[in-house]
């Protein structure tokens, strides 16, 4: 159901030519008439907002029942950041977080996480932008299970595609459930952003272009 907190943050996306309609490739090579690229955000503003959202859906959904927050290089790194920053100022929640480096640093403290150390038996939770593939979650697990012995339990991403993933009939947040026992929570879909190009009415060529990716890519 496309709530108006829904269309707020289709329109947020709008507004910040994050999410853009027209014709594109995926990272898994699928076509799709949306694409969604949280490296456009790039102002202060912006990234306050882009807090607020994520964190009030962390706090709908668990919580403070978790003990640190990980951003994956490198889009995760700043969704993270904000996430932390607005669950303090909004809820007073105030919770570490941490990130990896692509390469490890061979100086000063070295290793490849940065900020806050998990340690055995921490509750960690995921901040990311999209899971299409699941490509990065499956570079995120042992980065994290490397690290201590955490328990992953929760994940956040802005959009959720439910596109299939490698297994026919599952879509990737499925498989990622069934692999890692992950609950991913997304702050809108695939299908909230196609009945808000239906209502808006301003997009009436883009509807059957999506009900076509959506019945060849899409569990609903």
């Amino acid at each position: 159901m496309l709530t108006d907190a829904k269309r707020e943050f289709i329109e947020f996306m709008m507004e910040s030519d994050v999410l853009r309609f027209g014709d594109f490739v995926t990272k898994s090579g699928r076509n799709t008439q949306y694409f969604v690229n949280t490296g456009n955000y790039r102002t202060g503003k912006q990234i306050a907002a882009l807090g607020r959202y994520y964190a009030a859906l962390v706090k709908e959904t668990i919580g403070d029942e978790f003990d640190c927050m990980f951003g994956p290089a490198y889009k995760g790194i700043p969704l993270a950041v904000s996430c932390a920053g607005a669950l303090y100022s909004e809820y007073g929640i105030d919770k570490p977080y941490f990130f990896n480096r692509k390469e490890e640093k061979d100086h000063g403290e070295g290793g490849s996480l940065v900020g806050y150390k998990p340690k055995d038996g921490d509750r960690v939770i995921i901040i990311e932008d999209v899971i299409t593939a699941g490509t990065a979650i499956r570079e995120t697990m042992p980065i994290l299970m490397g690290a201590a012995d955490v328990k992953v339990k929760d994940m956040f991403i802005s959009v959720n595609r439910c596109e299939v993933g490698t297994t026919p009939g599952k879509t990737a947040i499925m498989e990622v459930g069934e692999e890692y026992g992950i609950n991913v929570h997304a702050l809108v879909t695939v299908s909230d952003i196609y009945e808000y190009l239906k209502a808006s009415g301003e997009y009436t060529e883009m509807i059957p272009k999506m009900e076509e990716y959506m019945a060849k890519y899409c569990i609903l």
